[in-house]
Order: C-alpha cells, then sequence, then structure tokens
C-alpha cells in the first residue's frame, strides 16, 4: 500500500491518525451519517450478521466512537471489548455506552492495533470498521487480529472502496474527490481529515491483493463482499 499520511509533516503516520482523529472526534459521528446518507449503520448491520458462530467475546478494533461494538449487541449476544488509538473517540463512544445502558456488554481500552493487549486465541469473532487503512502496517495489524482470533473465530472488515459500475463509478468519483473533502473540512474544522479519507481508499488494496493478504497470514474462508453498488467492501474470513 502506498505510505498515505493525514499531515505534510515528519511525525510517524500513527501519531498523525491520533492527532487527526482527535481533532475531528467531535463531528466525526455527523460526519459519518450525513457523508454516507445513514448507509453506515446498514453497512454495520451486514457486517454483524455474518458473524453467525456464537461468539462469547468479540474485539471491535478501530472501534471510534463504538458504534460497531454497540451494533454488535443487537445481534449477538457477546461480551464486546473495543480498542482504538485515539482518547478523544473513546471518550464520546463511553458517553453513548453509558447513554445506551450498555456497560454490562461494551468496554473500551486505549491500545493499539498493531500490538494487542490481549492473549492468543482470545476472542471467536473480530469487528473492524474502517480502520484496517489507517494502519502503519497492514500486515501487522491484520497479523495481531489472527493471533488473538479464536480457532474458527470469524474475522469481519469493512472498508470504503471504489464502484466499477457506469455511472456509479463517475458520480462517485466526483461526489469522493471533491464534494466529501470539502463538507469534511467545512464541518470538522480539519482541512486534512477527509482528503486523508479520499486518498487512503485510493491507495488502498485492491479486493484481490488484501484477500491475499489474509489468506497469507493464515485466514481460510476469505471472500469480499460488495455493498450498496462498491462504495463499501465487506471482507469475511475464518481463523
Amino acid at each position: 500500500m502506498k505510505y498515505i499520511k493525514p499531515y505534510n509533516n515528519t511525525k510517524e503516520k500513527k501519531t498523525q491518525i491520533i492527532n487527526m482523529f482527535n481533532n475531528i472526534s467531535e463531528t466525526y459521528d455527523l460526519l459519518n451519517l450525513m457523508l454516507s446518507f445513514r448507509m453506515d449503520y446498514i453497512w454495520r448491520k451486514k457486517s454483524i450478521r455474518h458473524i453467525k458462530n456464537n461468539p462469547q467475546k468479540i474485539l471491535d478494533i478501530a472501534t471510534g466512537t463504538a458504534d460497531f461494538a454497540i451494533m454488535a449487541t443487537k445481534y449477538t449476544k457477546a461480551k464486546i471489548i473495543g480498542i482504538d488509538i485515539s482518547n478523544k473517540m473513546l471518550k464520546i463512544g463511553n458517553k453513548k455506552i453509558k447513554k445506551y445502558k450498555l456497560s454490562n456488554r461494551i468496554s473500551l481500552k486505549l491500545a493499539d492495533a498493531e500490538k494487542l493487549p490481549f492473549k492468543s486465541n482470545s476472542f471467536q469473532a473480530i469487528t473492524s470498521g474502517f480502520g484496517v487503512r489507517n494502519f502503519e502496517s497492514i500486515e501487522t495489524g491484520l497479523s495481531e487480529m489472527y493471533r488473538v482470533l479464536d480457532k474458527e473465530g470469524v474475522l469481519v472488515i469493512l472498508e470504503p472502496s471504489k464502484p466499477s459500475i457506469f455511472p456509479i463509478k463517475q458520480l462517485y468519483n466526483i461526489y469522493f474527490t471533491y464534494i466529501l473533502p470539502l463538507l469534511g473540512k467545512i464541518i470538522s474544522k480539519d482541512k486534512n481529515a477527509y482528503r486523508y479519507l479520499t486518498n487512503s481508499v485510493n491507495a488502498f488494496p485492491t479486493k484481490k491483493i488484501f484477500l491475499n493478504k489474509l489468506k497469507e497470514i493464515g485466514f481460510n474462508k476469505c471472500k469480499h463482499i460488495p455493498l450498496t453498488f462498491g462504495i463499501v467492501s465487506l471482507y469475511i474470513a475464518e481463523k
């Protein structure tokens, strides 16, 4: 993957990602709702429904404000741990968890996806919504997911992607390249964050390459499901 950073400075990518999400944390949920036309809710719901192994424990990586973790409580009976490297995102997530009275089901932790603070084979399912492309090393992050996932555990990853069907492709390119970064800049007050979103999606491995990465690490039954004309990619794999 081409090395993409949010800001044009010499700090390592991980530090820049932390700064970016801390900067946009207050407007993150509003922008998700607006920029996805509320489809983000449907994408998470469809993803969780592919977890059919009745997990006792789920790890939600790059949990952000905990929307994926909250969704998981509706369709599983699992206890969920959400991790993220942005403290300000987790603060908002904890407020939601308290609001929805889910503290007995979800706990959030400040942690690095590439150095997971959990024992091997600890979780029967792992979710990650729109976070893998932000890793410093995708291979390291995926390897850590494999390590902490239990045998026959399920991995579910959501990532933005680029549709290929005419005229969706052309319309989406205009929206994604020009309109989305502009709205993101106006609302979040961070001129780089949503330009980074566009650049990081463009640099993310193709579905074939990403599926191969999963297989090389050891995952099996790897598959790709395009959602909403291919605007988003759902990757599913098992250990």
